[in-house]
């Protein structure tokens, strides 16, 4: 019943903002590029969107940077179709540089936080402070972090920011594609790290909360309209939902930061 209820608030939301902003446009087939940390919020929106605009949403998953086929950048280097890309901020930004996207098309959608799992059952440790979150990974048998911005930042900085590079490197591991928590819930590692909205989603673990403001690298997802996107206007019209105030609750609720959105 609860979801029912969202979803209905997010259609009537998605309706209001669609008529403002469709100006009686047909309906076309949106072809979207979407990774990982924004795709709950995305995956709770799209069907409102849908069924409000008449367009469809067509979805390629793939992580905003790094060597896989799925990647974003390389999904449009192969001349992968698409009308609207999601990915981590900076990344769209490269893509902007390169002229790839259409820098007046971008726009913020959500800020991302890192967070730590544990397999289901098991003690979460208290990581809401410096100290606490050294020591529980000094604890710790074994720590998986994601292939993503939030990996990269914990293998490059955080380590050393915790003066604990040394001692970890043996047993914790960045994990390639699949979602970190996943592992956690199977067992492998004892903890896993990566984007808050990323990991609530996995069955089988239990969130044990985000790392410490003074530690935190603070990760904002947005999105933008590909140079030779085929339906431009559409995109530009379910960006500008994504970003509206109705989508802001469905945003929270999958462990994004809301952002204060100013529409185009």
């Amino acid at each position: 019943m609860q979801r029912k209820m969202h979803f209905a608030r997010c259609l009537t939301s998605a309706m209001l903002v669609i008529a403002l902003f469709s100006g009686g446009a047909r309906a076309e087939q949106i072809n979207v590029m979407n990774s990982g940390g924004f795709s709950a919020a995305y995956k709770a929106l799209a069907p409102g969107f849908e069924q409000a605009s008449g367009d469809t949403l067509n979805t390629a998953w793939g992580p905003s940077m790094g060597a896989s086929p799925e990647a974003i950048p390389n999904r449009l280097q192969r001349g992968e179709a698409a009308d609207v890309v999601i990915m981590v901020g900076y990344a769209l930004d490269d893509l902007i540089r390169q002229g790839k996207v259409s820098a007046d098309s971008r726009q913020d959608l959500a800020d991302s936080r890192i967070g730590m799992v544990v397999k289901s059952g098991a003690a979460k440790p208290d990581i809401s402070t410096m100290d606490g979150l050294r020591q529980a990974l000094l604890n710790a048998r074994s720590i998986a972090y994601s292939d993503s911005a939030s990996g990269v930042y914990i293998e490059s900085k955080l380590f050393k920011l915790l003066g604990i590079e040394d001692q970890v490197k043996g047993k914790a591991r960045m994990i390639q594609k699949i979602p970190v928590a996943s592992l956690v819930a199977q067992g492998e590692y004892e903890l896993g790290f990566q984007q808050v909205s990323e990991l609530l989603p996995v069955s089988g673990v239990d969130f044990a909360g985000k790392i410490p403001e003074q530690a935190q690298s603070i990760t904002t997802f947005a999105a933008g309209v590909p140079s030779n996107a085929r339906h431009p206007e559409a995109g530009r019209k379910l960006i500008r939902y994504l970003a509206s105030p109705a989508a802001q609750d469905a945003i929270r609720d999958s462990g994004l930061d809301s952002l204060s959105s100013s529409l185009r």
